[in-house]
């Protein structure tokens, strides 16, 4: 009879612990969906964001061709690190729509504070390097572009000044600068 007993109530105390860990369990999922659903949410954010910044700094001065941000034109970025940047926007001054292209470089050696080669430094760069956008006439590129970087862990600590270059119907429009510091982690 004793034994009939503790049987039972062994099968009922494995029983609970079971019903216990697979509530822990899908309470864990619920808890990380949920962080992943706010984490790309935020992603959109910054985006909507960046672009209301632009627009923002288009409103300020009409003479504008292009803008970056952030205004500073200073990104820090630090090792291991992807999918982070810069954005820009290009505005057309012309009476008629134009296709303008768009390219990010290293100018020259000097331009970067370390042992990196020019190569090195622009391969730096994963999306938006170069690129085209036709732009009517008097308006701005209302969805913007942005630059993302991958630096991967074994990159120096380093300064690096990327030139912006624009042209229009293959004559220089205008051209910018955003300088990116690698950090430690």
């Amino acid at each position: 009879m004793k034994n009939n007993r503790a049987a039972m109530e062994m099968s009922v105390g494995t029983i609970v612990t079971i019903v216990l860990l697979m509530t822990i369990l899908i309470l864990g999922l619920v808890l990380i969906r949920t962080i992943f659903k706010s984490s790309v949410e935020n992603i959109n954010g910054i985006d909507s964001a960046v672009k209301g910044e632009i627009n923002k700094l288009f409103a300020e001065d009409d003479s504008r061709r292009v803008v970056v941000y952030p205004e500073t034109r200073l990104i820090k970025i630090k090792k291991g690190s992807d999918s982070l940047g810069f954005g820009f926007s290009i505005r057309n001054v012309e009476d008629e729509t134009k296709k303008i292209d768009y390219s990010i470089s290293v100018q020259n050696e000097k331009d970067i504070s370390c042992n990196l080669k020019i190569l090195e430094a622009e391969n730096l760069i994963t999306l938006g390097k170069e690129g085209s956008r036709t732009i009517q006439a008097g308006n701005i590129d209302s969805d913007g572009i942005f630059v993302r970087f991958n630096i991967p862990e074994n990159a120096p600590p380093c300064q690096i000044r990327y030139i912006l270059e624009l042209e229009m119907d293959g004559d220089p429009y205008v051209s910018s600068y955003c300088d990116l510091t690698i950090e430690g982690k």
